[in-house]
């Protein structure tokens, strides 16, 4: 497809600064700040716009957005890409209200044996429905950074608001997963592809916080309240009720958005906060309320590492930065250390790889120059000579990696570029 002006001048930009100011990094910059416009967006037959994640063919709600948010930053004066980021905005809101449980949708309903054939309430547009908190998050993400960056609020339509409503009333109704109808089974798999207890999850008690079947990575949770997602929620809640009373003038939306965010929060603090032998107070990644926890984090996103990136907490926080010592330290069961790279990996990819996502969030949550410069030099020095971020790599072999098209991995990294270009870094 044609690439916006805007995108393309920015591209080049990046490119010219980092061939003065970081030369191996500027074979990198231009071809990952694109990879997501040249790559994964597309008009359908329909004239909607559609957003693969990379080697599936695919729209993933938290991925979709990733991928291009950060081009909202350059869409105030290009009608080409307003043209696009809205018609991404209008698709995630048609997703959702098709179905709140899914993460992931066909580009439309004609092959009905697309997607995962998984034991949960199935229809065509739907690839595959592990539900995920930070799934319904994302496009009230995507939709209030664009509206920040271009002042724009015609794409706010009657469906977007319905959006807004349904993603209140599932979180709300996930506060009490027993009243939920929601399962999801999948056979012949590994466990973390399927839920529990016939489909169920693994008992939670009530918290305030709301239930998620599943992580990011779309690996089952061990303990329905992730930590990370809850954190993300009471952000975009908090955004949902900003536009709800702004552009709308919907107080009741806004109020309950905001109350709901309230309840979340309280069961963060009253539950999500333990107490770690080495660093004192840090938060959990998962609780179930019942005293069961589960102290980890992922290189994906949102995790703990990027709490600051949520904008939930400033990076000094004393209680983020025991998290963060604890998250980049071996207490951390997938921070890993290799020759030529170390930090934080997944269980969702195999044991001691290390994810450049979670690299790139170590560097934007990250105070210390000295940290941000090491881990510019690892990423300039792992990927395998494609120019391009992967999911994960071994760290004592970047020759082997996984997912050579990962979409969300380019542009985080480019997003971290860009960061550094405006703040005169160099």
């Amino acid at each position: 497809m044609k690439i916006p002006a805007a995108l393309t001048k920015q591209a080049e930009k990046l490119e010219a600064y980092y061939s003065v100011h970081y030369p191996p990094l500027a074979p990198l910059v231009k071809q990952c700040f694109l990879n997501t416009i040249e790559t994964t967006v597309r008009q359908l037959e329909d004239g909607s716009w559609f957003v693969v994640t990379g080697d599936i063919p695919a729209m993933w709600l938290r991925d979709s957005t990733a991928q291009v948010e950060l081009y909202t930053r350059f869409a105030r004066e290009d009608e080409e890409l307003q043209e696009i980021l809205e018609g991404v905005i209008r698709k995630q809101a048609e997703q959702v209200l098709a179905d709140p449980y899914a993460n992931a949708f066909n580009p439309d309903d004609t092959d009905p044996d697309r997607g995962w054939k998984d034991e949960t309430k199935r229809g065509p547009l739907i690839w595959e429905r592990k539900y995920e908190v930070d799934s319904l998050c994302a496009p009230v993400w995507l939709a209030y950074a664009y509206w920040k960056a271009t002042d724009r609020t015609g794409f706010f339509s009657a469906q977007w608001l319905d959006m807004l409503k349904t993603v209140i009333c599932v979180f709300r109704l996930e506060q009490d997963h027993s009243r939920s109808e929601y399962s999801f089974q999948r056979h012949d798999c590994p466990e973390s592809d399927t839920l529990p207890c016939e489909g169920r999850g693994t008992p939670v008690a009530l918290t305030g916080m709301t239930w998620s079947g599943f992580r990011p990575s779309d690996d089952r949770c061990m303990y329905g309240y992730l930590i990370p997602s809850q954190i993300m929620a009471v952000c975009a809640l908090r955004k949902g009720a900003e536009i709800a009373e702004a552009v709308y003038g919907d107080a009741g939306t806004a109020s309950d958005a905001r109350s709901l965010a309230e309840e979340i929060e309280e069961g963060i603090r009253k539950y999500g906060i333990v107490k770690h032998p080495v660093f004192g107070e840090i938060y959990a990644y998962e609780v179930d309320g019942l005293g069961n926890v589960n102290l980890m984090d992922d290189g994906n996103s949102p995790s703990l590492l990027g709490i600051p990136y949520l904008g939930y907490a400033e990076a000094d926080d004393p209680l983020y930065q025991r998290t963060r010592s604890y998250v980049l330290s071996r207490e951390n069961p997938y921070y890993y250390e290799g020759k030529l790279a170390k930090g934080m990996g997944s269980p969702h990819t195999p044991a001691g790889y290390v994810w450049p996502i979670g690299l790139t969030m170590q560097a934007l949550t990250s105070t210390d120059r000295e940290e941000i410069l090491g881990i510019l030099k690892m990423l300039s020095e792992t990927h395998a000579g494609t120019n391009y971020m992967h999911e994960s790599f071994d760290p004592d072999d970047p020759e082997v990696y996984t997912r050579p098209w990962f979409a969300w991995a380019n542009t985080l990294f480019a997003e971290l570029l860009e960061n550094l270009m405006e703040r005169e870094f160099f």
